[in-house]
């Protein structure tokens, strides 16, 4: 059990608290116009290609926008595999030795010379590219890509399913929740949802301060929740559709300048809980609770009163509602620019902490004193990461089955420690924590790569798995599908969307067909039965090879066999997970692994973003299997 803790503080009686006025109508206030710094990340790796423009494409460019449209015809065509494979499901696919039938020759033959003469002409224009550039023919280079990779995002199987056990996430946000007024209409968002075959919701629990059910441990419920329980409605409406509900909580930041607007309040008001405990407050080097340019008061994570409440407030949410997980957002300090003097962190606990650790009050140190400047960055990410592990430690004790993540940011490490102390790599070694969301919000696909990319390939995260965070926001329909083509190419066990706002009818169409329309029941969810999903993985991927391979006879049937080995030790481990099982798997999917390559030599020169995609899923079913090891295994031997 845990040490003796603090007593919880009292906050004083609703009368006697430091409350914001009565709402009241504000005049024009107007919101800061700097971009929030999650934008800021997604400028870093443009791709821009401006219709007609004749300025120069430089060599590095010429190569990624070759690259890219490679990449878009290698996600339309694993899309097609996938959805035929899907279409046939393996009861219909012949024995591999017996006589195949080409299972994609059974649509229209209009429709497949349409997609075919696509494909065609776009490899072409990639083959091209660099001439036109050489030549600076620059307007026409970009002219032809623009209209190759029109013309490969209408080639997109959209009406059919094709997707796999993977993790479906999205963000239902504090304003859809608002909006839905009632259990009633709560229930129709919950529709909408299991229609488009989403299989996790991050609920948006607790938001600048205000938690959205009637809380003991929170001074105030959110004022715009009048009469009912969201949270309680949740948690029921999801298990009714099979879908995990997993709370959604804001940790330190405080309170929200704009939340402020919604509620007709003062902008500044810092939060229901630092109105009551003023002392608990954050404040950038120049003595400001919102730091220059950004609309969120942030709490003081050195405060060992505040740490205390924090925990009190998730146990109360874990522990009187059936939820599945916590979310922890926010688990970082305000963005930070130490070059441009810009710091973040003198809380008068954090401060009097660190002077008894160094002698120094940090107010004095500047990023000019490498040793003292490092000592005081640790010092504060090291708040972060202690209370992430107190966090883990004890709402385990009182739900062993809970599923923890956090929305991250995907800033390079050091940068990330620098800007924002949050060093979730060290989360994610130690167990803390099972799901890393990083926001790689980007407007177009090759940029999503870019960002999602230094995480995908990380071997850092220890047995956590990586589920890329995609925002939706005045993203294209089809670019938002492309993204999620991506994923499912990626060794990645899934995806979430920003948010629930932006879930567009078109775009629910388009889920409905392509991941709607399946059996909760029988489709598991990864992050809950990490065994029976690999299992399930590996037969799909199985099933594509079955179709690609088919006509090579001398390699197939080598390939077949040892499949099967690995296919029975998944279904194995899935049906009876053990220690012994997990080994057997491990060992043979090591083993297939390894020869892999040597059976699809000749398919890698062929289609070698189809043989990538193979080993990426072949890596996601391995990283299941750690995953697995931890959560069930472990976990079942406490």
């Amino acid at each position: 059990s845990s040490p003796s803790s603090p007593s919880l503080p009292s906050f004083p009686p609703a009368a006697t608290i430091v409350t914001a006025p009565k709402p009241r109508p504000l005049p024009g206030v107007t919101p800061p116009t700097s971009p929030e710094p999650i934008d800021q990340l997604e400028q870093t790796v443009r791709l821009d290609v401006t219709p007609n423009s004749n300025a120069p494409i430089n060599a590095n460019e010429a190569i990624a926008l070759q690259q890219e449209l490679e990449n878009l015809i290698g996600r339309v065509e694993s899309a097609h595999l996938a959805a035929s494979v899907d279409a046939a499901n393996v009861a219909d696919l012949p024995s591999i030795n017996g006589e195949a039938t080409q299972v994609a020759s059974t649509r229209p033959a209009a429709v497949i010379s349409s997609k075919d003469q696509v494909l065609a002409q776009a490899r072409i224009v990639a083959k091209n590219l660099p001439q036109l550039i050489a030549q600076k023919n620059y307007a026409l280079a970009r002219q032809q890509w623009l209209v190759a990779k029109a013309n490969l995002w209408k080639q997109f199987p959209l009406n059919r399913r094709l997707a796999q056990a993977e993790i479906r996430a999205v963000w239902l946000d504090r304003g859809t929740i608002v909006r839905a007024g009632s259990e009633k209409g709560l229930a129709q968002v919950f529709d909408r949802l299991a229609e488009s075959g989403i299989n996790t919701v991050f609920f948006e629990t607790v938001n600048a301060s205000y938690p959205i059910y009637p809380s003991k441990v929170a001074p105030q419920q959110n004022p715009l929740i009048s009469g009912w329980d969201p949270l309680a409605a949740g948690v029921k409406l999801a298990h009714e559709r099979g879908i995990e509900l997993h709370a959604w909580v804001w940790v330190f930041a405080a309170g929200n300048q704009r939340h402020n607007q919604i509620i007709n309040i003062n902008p500044n008001y810092p939060g229901p809980v630092l109105a009551a405990h003023p002392d608990w407050a954050n404040y950038d080097n120049l003595g400001n609770q919102i730091p220059v340019g950004q609309t969120k008061p942030f709490f003081d994570p050195a405060n060992p009163q505040l740490r205390q409440y924090l925990l009190k407030l998730y146990e109360e949410i874990v522990t009187r509602y059936d939820v599945d997980g916590l979310q922890l957002d926010y688990i970082r300090y305000p963005f930070q620019d130490p070059s441009a003097g810009r710091v973040y962190g003198y809380g008068k606990a954090a401060r009097a902490q660190f002077q008894q650790l160094t002698g120094v009050d940090p107010i004095n140190i500047s990023p000019n004193q490498t040793d003292l400047w490092q000592k005081w960055t640790e010092f504060r990410t090291q708040q972060v990461d202690s209370f992430v592990d107190r966090v883990s430690q004890e709402l385990r004790q009182k739900r062993a089955d809970l599923i923890l993540s956090v929305a991250v940011f995907p800033l390079p490490e050091l940068e990330r420690i620098q800007k924002l102390q949050q060093h979730w790599e060290v989360w994610a070694r130690k167990g803390d924590i099972d799901l890393i969301v990083p926001m790689t919000y980007a407007q177009d696909t090759s940029r999503f790569q870019r960002l999602a990319q230094p995480w995908i390939a990380s071997n850092k995260l220890g047995s956590t798995l990586l589920v890329p965070g995609i925002r939706l926001l005045s993203l294209p329909t089809i670019g938002a599908f492309d993204q999620l083509q991506l994923v499912r190419d990626l060794p990645v066990s899934g995806y979430a969307l920003f948010a629930a706002e932006n879930l567009n009818n078109e775009l629910q169409k388009i889920f409905s067909n392509t991941q709607g329309k399946v059996d909760t029941a029988t489709e598991p969810i990864p992050q809950r039965q990490p065994f029976k999903t690999a299992a399930v993985r590996y037969t799909a991927l199985q099933r594509e090879w079955q179709l690609v391979l088919q006509n090579d006879r001398s390699r197939i049937s080598e390939l077949n066999e040892q499949a099967q080995v690995v296919q029975s030790a998944l279904n194995q481990l899935a049906n009876s997970p053990s220690a012994s099982n997990l080994l057997a798997a491990k060992a043979t999917l090591t083993r297939f692994q390894s020869q892999f390559r040597v059976w699809t030599r000749q398919q890698a020169i062929d289609n070698p973003y189809q043989v990538k995609v193979w080993e990426n899923r072949l890596i996601t079913i391995e990283r299941l299997l750690r995953y697995g090891e931890r959560r069930v295994l472990l976990h079942s031997e406490k």
